[in-house]
């Protein structure tokens, strides 16, 4: 049969329109290893004495040697990744690079609410904060089992209510920063209270936004990453002694 026959009248293709747009070439071999081997490392998948080999690692993403030293390179350069004795090894901040880090986090973190604060013609998407919200309403229905992976998560809601308040700069930097300290943090998501926990002030806080409730949003921000270094060195050392005690790793 005509296949024309079943093209509805307004579907008919406009001879003068621009021809459709060709999808996306796929990612380079090159590519590909980097984006999957940066993945894992984000996602807690080495441990924190597993050492990073060339030939494992091709054979594990069905690459060639090269791509993966070139997706290690890229990864040292990222900061994600450090040499140790032998090769290559995911890069755990000690105490004091983390307390700067952490540092580093809360001020990015308060200043999308701040500058919102300060200026009256900065206003919060509300379009991304109704969203946010209604993923973290479906998460208050069915909680999710403790996971270190939950760290994404909490990263997510972060790096939204960031976007939201319209600095694209300050989002980005916030969003490296988390990366770097990801594979700690996500040993501070072990207990289930802990996640609830977390779940009830992530709605909270976006509440407090949405609503234009704009000091009492930075306020309980404030607390929920730390409202003093004495409580965000506290959350290192926990989330540290917890990355130890689970790693199954000598």
């Amino acid at each position: 049969m005509d296949s024309k026959l079943y093209t509805q009248p307004d579907t008919m293709p406009d001879p003068a329109a621009a021809p459709p747009l060709s999808p996306p070439p796929p990612p380079s071999l090159r590519e590909a290893a980097y984006a999957q081997l940066r993945a894992a490392v984000l996602d807690g998948g080495f441990g924190p004495r597993e050492r990073l080999g060339e030939m494992r690692l091709a054979a594990r993403f069905g690459v060639s040697r090269t791509p993966v030293r070139e997706a290690l390179a890229r990864l040292l350069a990222d900061g994600l990744i450090e040499r140790g004795d032998g090769g290559f090894y995911v890069t755990i901040p000690n105490l004091a690079q983390l307390k700067d880090l952490y540092e580093l986090r809360v001020t990015l973190e308060l200043r999308g609410i701040a500058r919102a604060i300060e200026d009256p013609s900065v206003r919060h998407d509300p379009a991304v904060v109704a969203a946010e919200l209604e993923r973290w309403y479906a998460m208050r229905e069915n909680p999710p089992a403790c996971d270190p992976r939950f760290v994404v998560q909490d990263e997510r809601f972060h790096a939204e209510l960031s976007r939201a308040a319209g600095n694209p700069a300050l989002t980005d930097a916030l969003v490296a920063v988390s990366e770097r300290i990801r594979s700690v943090r996500m040993y501070d998501f072990l207990t289930q209270d802990r996640v609830e926990t977390t779940i009830t002030e992530h709605i909270e806080i976006m509440e407090f936004v949405r609503d234009g409730r704009l000091d009492e949003g930075y306020r309980a921000l404030h607390t929920h990453v730390g409202d003093s270094m004495a409580v965000v060195l506290q959350r290192a050392r926990r989330a540290m002694t917890q990355m130890a005690l689970h790693s199954d790793r000598p």
